[in-house]
């Protein structure tokens, strides 16, 4: 699921009498996304959402910057157009994007995305997951793994807390410290109700399996709404 803005500056911003550059500088001259990253989330978060993750790579003469925001049940297709319309506002007040012409796609996080922060974890509660415990890398330096223990441990999530999540293992539930174990992977498990979304997710579409977007073109920002499916597009004004 995947929200687009596009926005094709027709001259570029100015602030105090400047002209306004991308924010930061990162490889290639392409806007820092670590400074895009403050700059948005205050916007993400006041939408009740989380930034997962700011990414800005060059797509021809455009640039493309994607966003993965989540929540708490999920982020709605209604919830990430109003994000991707509050992040194009913020971002052409700034002109943090610089002069050159961009497309802006937010999208939820899919089933392949690891679980690393307690919020992750939090979130697949009820979820069948697999990771590896700590020092299952191989280095034996690092290995706290019981003797007998398997180096990945493999369960389902029955609570998660902000140091340390309870898996259910075969009939037994375990704690968990985080520091315990390495980043988790929710396992697809096609027999439940829902997992065919679950794997389209994993194809490139999340939670719905739909897309939504909130579109604006030019530097005044004409709003153009526009929602892609994984199967075709559709557009609505």
């Amino acid at each position: 699921m995947h929200g687009d803005s596009r926005h094709e500056p027709s001259r570029p911003r100015r602030a105090n009498g400047r002209t306004a550059g991308a924010a930061g500088a990162g490889p290639g001259g392409l806007p820092d996304a670590t400074a895009l990253a403050r700059l948005l989330e205050p916007v993400v978060h006041a939408a009740g959402m989380d930034l997962e993750s700011v990414r800005v790579s060059p797509a021809g003469r455009r640039r493309l910057l994607k966003l993965v925001v989540d929540a708490d049940g999920g982020a709605a297709l209604d919830r990430i157009a109003l994000v991707s319309r509050e992040v194009s506002a913020r971002l052409d007040a700034s002109g943090a994007m610089g002069e050159v012409p961009y497309t802006l796609e937010v999208s939820s996080p899919g089933v392949d995305r690891p679980l690393t922060e307690p919020r992750h974890w939090r979130r697949a509660q009820g979820r069948l997951i697999s990771a590896p415990l700590a020092g299952g890398d191989g280095d034996s330096s690092r290995d706290t793994a019981a003797p007998g223990q398997p180096q990945t441990i493999r369960g389902r999530v029955v609570v998660a807390g902000h140091t340390a999540v309870t898996l259910d293992v075969a009939g037994e539930r375990h704690e968990f410290a985080y520091a315990e174990l390495g980043p988790g992977q929710v396992q697809l498990e096609f027999g439940r109700a829902g997992e065919a979304g679950q794997a389209a997710e994993a194809g490139g579409a999340a939670n719905a399996g739909g897309a939504a977007g909130a579109g604006q073109e030019g530097a005044a920002g004409a709003g153009r709404a526009r929602a892609r499916a994984r199967g075709g597009s559709r557009d609505g004004h």
